[in-house]
């Protein structure tokens, strides 16, 4: 939840949102939000085409990979260029 910093009252107080683990919640939730819209949009899961646990469940877990391949190859190129391997792409 994010607090609100327009001219009324947030719901969250100074008292939460001060704290560092807020802000780590924020990048952790954004992070899952990520992967989550990547596989409505790029993935095409909005809507299932499967019908069943098991293969819904199995197709859920081959889009995660996928996901989780194309992050892979993007920690990579970030962490080379980091290190001065690679040129920065821009």
């Amino acid at each position: 939840m994010a607090q609100n910093t327009s001219n009324r009252r947030s719901a969250i107080d100074d008292r939460t949102t001060h704290h560092s683990d807020y802000a780590v919640s924020g990048r952790v939730r954004k992070r899952v939000e990520e992967m989550f819209g990547w596989t409505k949009t790029a993935a095409g899961f909005r809507k299932t085409h499967h019908r069943g646990l098991a293969r819904v469940g199995w197709m859920f877990t081959l889009t995660a990979t996928a996901y989780n391949l194309v992050r892979l190859t993007k920690l990579v190129q970030a962490e080379a260029c980091h290190a001065g391997r690679l040129p920065r792409d821009g």
